[in-house]
């Protein structure tokens, strides 16, 4: 039994660095990848970058949105979303 004493705290630091660093980070990687994959034509989101602007076109991993009052389009990666402001009318009528 002594010689299970000394893996005991090792252990125990292990299961609180999982339940207070690991498991939190992998919901939110989980929440954040369901919004990714939530995005529909007409949403407005936000960039990593800090970029507004109105998903106008999506196809596969490429999204454009339009920015700015001149309309201008940008094409990005769908993984360059960091949040959804406003979901598109088709998803509110659902």
């Amino acid at each position: 039994m002594d010689q299970y004493t000394g893996l005991i705290f090792p252990i125990a630091l292990l299961a609180i660095f999982y339940f207070l660093v690991i498991r939190p980070q992998q919901k939110k990687n989980k929440q954040i990848n369901q919004m990714r994959a939530d995005l529909r034509v007409g949403d407005e989101i936000t960039t990593i970058g800090g970029i507004y602007g109105k998903i106008t076109k999506m196809k596969d991993d490429m999204i454009t949105i339009e920015v700015g009052t001149d309309k201008t389009k940008m094409n990005i990666t769908k993984w360059a979303i960091g949040n959804t402001i406003t979901k598109s009318n088709d998803e509110e009528e659902k």
